[in-house]
Protein backbone atom coordinates (compact mmCIF):
# COMPACT_ATOMS: atom_id res chain seq x y z
CA UNK A 1 0.00 0.00 0.00
CA UNK A 2 3.15 2.59 0.32
CA UNK A 3 4.33 1.95 -2.45
CA UNK A 4 1.00 2.85 -3.97
CA UNK A 5 0.30 5.50 -1.85
CA UNK A 6 3.96 7.02 -2.45
CA UNK A 7 3.69 6.75 -6.48
CA UNK A 8 0.43 5.69 -8.05
CA UNK A 9 -2.52 7.60 -5.88
CA UNK A 10 -1.54 10.73 -7.45
CA UNK A 11 -1.47 9.86 -10.78
CA UNK A 12 -4.51 8.12 -10.90
CA UNK A 13 -5.93 11.07 -9.10
CA UNK A 14 -4.56 13.44 -11.76
CA UNK A 15 -6.38 10.68 -14.80
CA UNK A 16 -9.73 11.73 -13.14
CA UNK A 17 -9.16 15.44 -13.28
CA UNK A 18 -8.56 14.66 -17.23
CA UNK A 19 -4.90 14.22 -17.30
CA UNK A 20 -2.80 11.60 -19.15
CA UNK A 21 -0.44 9.48 -17.10
CA UNK A 22 1.68 6.50 -17.37
CA UNK A 23 2.80 4.22 -14.79
CA UNK A 24 5.86 2.03 -15.61
CA UNK A 25 8.05 -0.85 -14.06
CA UNK A 26 11.42 -1.14 -15.13
CA UNK A 27 13.88 -3.35 -13.83
CA UNK A 28 15.89 -6.53 -14.35
CA UNK A 29 14.00 -9.48 -14.58
CA UNK A 30 13.30 -11.42 -11.02
CA UNK A 31 13.15 -7.55 -8.82
CA UNK A 32 9.46 -8.23 -8.49
CA UNK A 33 7.96 -5.38 -11.17
CA UNK A 34 5.06 -8.46 -11.84
CA UNK A 35 4.18 -8.41 -7.82
CA UNK A 36 3.73 -4.77 -7.41
CA UNK A 37 2.17 -4.35 -10.51
CA UNK A 38 -0.52 -7.59 -9.30
CA UNK A 39 0.48 -8.06 -6.26
CA UNK A 40 -0.69 -11.17 -4.09
CA UNK A 41 -4.31 -12.09 -5.69
CA UNK A 42 -5.25 -14.39 -2.47
CA UNK A 43 -4.06 -11.28 -0.21
CA UNK A 44 -6.21 -8.59 -0.04
CA UNK A 45 -3.77 -6.24 1.63
CA UNK A 46 -1.02 -7.47 -0.58
CA UNK A 47 -2.69 -6.25 -3.70
CA UNK A 48 -0.73 -4.53 -6.35
CA UNK A 49 -0.24 -1.16 -8.09
CA UNK A 50 -3.06 -2.23 -10.80
CA UNK A 51 -5.87 -3.52 -8.50
CA UNK A 52 -5.72 -0.51 -6.08
CA UNK A 53 -5.64 1.72 -9.30
CA UNK A 54 -8.89 0.09 -10.54
CA UNK A 55 -10.55 0.53 -7.15
CA UNK A 56 -9.91 4.48 -7.07
CA UNK A 57 -11.07 4.51 -10.35
CA UNK A 58 -14.46 3.10 -9.89
CA UNK A 59 -14.98 4.58 -6.07
CA UNK A 60 -14.53 7.86 -7.65
CA UNK A 61 -17.03 7.03 -10.57
CA UNK A 62 -19.40 5.59 -7.89
CA UNK A 63 -18.80 9.00 -6.08
CA UNK A 64 -20.03 11.06 -9.16
CA UNK A 65 -22.58 9.04 -10.88
CA UNK A 66 -25.94 10.95 -11.54
CA UNK A 67 -27.55 10.89 -14.35
CA UNK A 68 -25.26 13.99 -15.86
CA UNK A 69 -22.11 12.60 -15.75
CA UNK A 70 -20.64 10.13 -18.07
CA UNK A 71 -17.82 8.08 -17.68
CA UNK A 72 -15.02 6.25 -20.22
CA UNK A 73 -12.57 4.05 -18.79
CA UNK A 74 -9.87 2.81 -20.89
CA UNK A 75 -6.80 1.06 -19.93
CA UNK A 76 -4.25 -0.79 -21.32
CA UNK A 77 -1.80 -2.97 -19.51
CA UNK A 78 1.70 -3.74 -22.01
CA UNK A 79 4.90 -5.76 -21.05
CA UNK A 80 8.01 -4.77 -23.32
CA UNK A 81 9.62 -8.29 -23.38
CA UNK A 82 13.00 -8.25 -25.84
CA UNK A 83 11.76 -5.16 -27.82
CA UNK A 84 8.36 -7.14 -28.76
CA UNK A 85 5.27 -5.57 -27.09
CA UNK A 86 2.54 -7.62 -25.72
CA UNK A 87 -0.90 -6.44 -24.68
CA UNK A 88 -1.90 -8.43 -21.38
CA UNK A 89 -4.92 -7.68 -21.61
CA UNK A 90 -5.96 -9.33 -24.94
Amino acid sequence: REVYDDTARSLVASCLEGYNATILAYGQTGTGKTYTMEGDAGSFEARGVVPRAIEQIFSHIQEKASSSNRFLVRASYLQIYNDIIYDLLK
